[in-house]
Formats: structure tokens, C-alpha cells, sequence
């Protein structure tokens, strides 16, 4: 039996949140770049590709996010619009969002915009993920892999993020205090603002 299509009005709140959540994310993002106090894991081997090759974060991020993607065909994962708009949207994003804000020179404000933004990031994260339109790259490629290995989420999310931290930080990349932060702060975060932010009902155009 097909599923039922969701009502048009629940899926219009959805691709709003889906946008808005990973525009948002990338507001996130950029606070916790200019911070320079450890940016988040994929980040630092964005920053060590930027360091090496040019480019912008921005247009890292929608490398690097595409790449993954890739990855999800000998996995056979499936994307949803949710999953390829959160590899283009965000990294389109960050560019613009990363000119409009300065960087602080006070730690105090270094702080509070590491706090803010990884913050915003746990809120963002549960907004696009409550969309129901479809995991992130990286999301998709920890699935993937924990139904491959058969291992667990924990071990196979932790192994994919420390091999990126250590990747980039090789390659110049700001892994501090900040990366660490984000590490063990985030999953809380997200824990807490998921249930609130998920919208119920089937998982149309996933």
C-alpha cells in the first residue's frame, strides 16, 4: 500500500523548517568560525582544505558534502531533498554569513559567540532534522556504515569525526577548545530541542 501524501499544509511547515534550519545552521556556523576558539570537526578539515588549496569554506562545504553523498551509492543509502539541500544550502550560506559578521577581538566575546553558535547549531540541527525530508550528508554516511559494519552508531559517528578532526588539523585546520566543546555539547542539545521541533506524519518526498 502507498503511504498517504501529507497534507499540503504540513509539508509547506516542513520545507520551511528544512531551509530555515539549515540556513540557521550556517548562521551557527559562522559565529563559531569567527570565534577562532576550535571550529566544529567537519570544519576543521574544511578549514585545512582551504588552507591548502584556496577556495572558501562555503565552497568546501558543498564539495565536501557532495563527495560524501557520493559515498551513500555503494552504500545504497537513499537521499531525501532534505539530504541535498543540507549539502548546497549551508555551504551557500556560510560565505555570505561569514562576510556580514566580524570577528570579535575580546575572549569574552570570542565565548559568547562560541556558546551562541553551537547553541544555534543544536537548534538548527533539530529543525532540519524534524523536517523528516531526508538525513544530512554525513548523517546518511554514519547510517550507511553502521548497517555495513554492523558496529555502533556511537563508535562508527566517533571514528568518522575524529579521522576528519585529525585529517584537518594535519592540514592546518582550528581544532581548540571550541571542537571539543561542540563535541559533547551538541547531541545534548539537539536531544533536548528534536522532540519539539519534529514534525509528525509519513516522510514524503524522503
Amino acid at each position: 500500500m502507498v503511504p498517504a501524501a501529507p497534507p499540503p499544509r504540513r509539508l509547506t511547515r516542513r520545507l520551511i523548517q528544512l531551509y530555515a534550519g539549515l540556513v540557521t545552521f550556517a548562521f551557527g556556523e559562522a559565529l563559531i568560525l569567527e570565534a577562532g576558539l576550535g571550529v566544529i570537526p567537519w570544519d576543521v578539515f574544511q578549514q585545512g582544505l582551504v588552507n591548502h588549496w584556496g577556495l572558501t569554506m562555503g565552497t568546501w562545504s558543498i564539495i565536501v558534502g557532495v563527495a560524501v553523498l557520493l559515498l551513500w551509492i555503494p552504500l545504497r543509502q537513499r537521499p531525501g531533498i532534505g539530504t541535498v539541500s543540507n549539502a548546497i544550502v549551508i555551504g551557500a550560506a556560510l560565505d555570505p554569513m561569514l562576510r556580514a559578521i566580524e570577528a570579535p577581538e575580546s575572549l569574552g566575546w570570542r565565548a559568547a559567540y562560541l556558546v551562541a553558535g553551537i547553541l544555534i547549531n543544536g537548534v538548527a540541527t533539530a529543525a532540519y532534522i524534524g523536517a523528516r525530508l531526508g538525513p544530512g550528508p554525513r548523517d546518511g554516511l554514519m547510517t550507511g556504515l553502521v548497517r555495513l559494519t554492523g558496529r555502533s552508531v556511537r563508535l562508527v559517528r566517533t571514528g568518522l569525526e575524529v579521522t576528519v578532526v585529525l585529517i584537518g588539523w594535519a592540514l592546518g585546520g582550528n581544532l581548540g577548545l571550541g571542537t571539543v566543546l561542540f563535541a559533547v555539547s551538541i547531541g545534548p542539545v539537539v536531544h533536548v530541542f528534536l522532540p519539539k521541533l519534529t514534525v509528525p506524519g509519513g516522510s514524503a518526498l524522503h
